[in-house]
């Protein structure tokens, strides 16, 4: 064996050519700016969701209002936010997604500015029950639904834990600050506050939001390579559209069972927890501000717990991690009234941990389980399920505030809830495996 010198090598080809392929760098999914978008617009909406728990004693300071008159403000607020849910879903199918999210934004801020001015309760209920929880209502976990389910078929699960978890981020933002204004500053500042954020959002949602993947030539994120670019939804009557939508999906047993169960969810979270943790709190002696701290806590594990919700609803079956999280969520509720003390102590970090990671990782898997069920139509169901979600927490708010007037104490609410909730894992457990989505009119 020879071998020829290195120079002859070169010799024969001096002038060789090595051909590197480059490939351009991916570019960002156009879907994940629009969940960016929607997730700041939701933390901001989120701002005056907050407000109610730390507000109730200093608007009970100024007017002499009584907490069931308060209460009820609240309840006005919860049952709108809910009632408008699936008629915000058919809106965003008519007059798109963009459009509705920056109006419901500026209906809160007009609603939180608006009770700056206001001197007697029915002027609470209007700014705070109704403006308000039509604004919010309108930026609803629907609307998360919407942009998860029209921009995503990969990860669905996972961004619409994301964005149900941008409510409790923003609570965690808003929660201390509002309380801290309330005392140091006065409820007003607060509310305007609110209002500013609220308004600060609407140029974020009118330059990065778009209705719908055709809007800007592309499919879903996770869609097959090959698919059509998807048209947007025919514009039909929106009310039409939600209430063809509710006719048929109670026809079915499935929404009943979810119905049921995200009910009691609201009566277990914002309708009691939510609404009364920081005056129940404040009961025992412990003051405002560190009860708000707590609730803010929740916030901060509610984002973990929903994400990995979200994580988990890709993989297992929704019905048995609904299950799972009402029958924990019970027996938290159930220990709860021996926790409160004038300080915070190990048993209260343990609950607020608990109860954080389980507090709206409930969500994720009933989106899924109404499309599933009901296919293109399951937004607009969901938004029907997460009215009956607020009605329950509507109900559970005045209850609550009533039944801490009659008997001085709120521990008959805690333990109430903590049965409803063992009610919510059966009715969840009872759902049937969908086979195939239930047809729905498109009008």
């Amino acid at each position: 064996m020879s071998f020829k010198p290195l120079s002859a090598l070169r010799a024969r080809d001096d002038t060789a050519w090595v051909t590197v392929e480059t490939r351009p760098a991916p570019k960002l999914h156009r879907a994940w700016l629009i969940a960016g978008a929607a997730f700041v617009a939701l933390l901001a909406s989120a701002g005056f969701r907050s407000a109610p728990g730390v507000l109730i004693d200093p608007l009970h300071q100024e007017f002499g209002w009584s907490t069931a008159t308060i209460s009820s403000a609240v309840s006005v607020n919860l049952v709108l936010y809910g009632l408008f849910a699936p008629f915000a879903a058919a809106l965003m199918e008519r007059f798109g997604i963009r459009r509705v999210s920056a109006t419901a934004l500026f209906v809160i801020a007009l609603g939180a500015a608006g009770t700056v001015f206001m001197s007697a309760s029915w002027q609470l209920i209007l700014c705070w029950g109704v403006l308000i929880g039509a604004g919010t209502g309108s930026m609803a976990m629907s609307f998360a639904a919407t942009v998860a389910a029209r921009w995503f078929v990969r990860s669905r699960g996972v961004v619409t834990g994301v964005l149900t978890a941008a409510g409790a981020t923003g609570q965690l933002i808003f929660l201390p600050l509002i309380a801290n204004l309330a005392v140091g500053s006065g409820w007003r500042t607060a509310s305007l506050v609110i209002a500013i954020a609220a308004l600060a959002v609407v140029p974020v949602v009118l330059l990065v939001i778009r209705d719908h993947p055709a809007d800007v030539g592309t499919t879903a994120y996770g869609a097959p390579a090959d698919a059509e670019v998807a048209r947007p939804a025919s514009k039909t009557g929106s009310a039409r559209r939600a209430l063809s939508v509710l006719g048929q999906a109670v026809r079915t047993r499935t929404f009943w069972l979810l119905a049921v169960g995200f009910a009691i969810c609201g009566a277990t979270t914002n309708g009691l927890v939510g609404t009364h943790f920081v005056p129940a709190a404040h009961d025992h002696g412990m003051p405002q501000t560190t009860a708000a701290g707590l609730l803010a806590l929740v916030g901060v594990f509610d984002v973990v717990g929903t994400i990995f919700s979200g994580w988990l609803t890709d993989r297992v079956d929704p019905r048995i991690l609904l299950g799972v999280y009402y029958a924990l969520r019970g027996l938290s509720l159930a220990l709860l009234p021996q926790l409160f003390t004038d300080s915070v102590q190990p048993s209260m970090w343990a609950f607020i941990l608990f109860y954080g990671l389980d507090w709206v990782a409930t969500v994720p898997p009933t989106v899924a389980l109404c499309v599933r069920a009901f296919g293109d139509a399951g937004p607009i169901v969901f938004g029907w399920v997460f009215a009956c979600h607020q009605l329950g927490a509507a109900f559970a708010a005045s209850a609550a505030g009533l039944v801490r007037d009659q008997l001085g104490n709120y521990n008959v609410a805690w333990y109430a809830a903590a049965v409803l909730a063992v009610l919510a894992s059966v009715a969840s457990l009872a759902i049937k495996r969908a086979k195939k989505p239930v047809p729905v009119l498109a009008s």
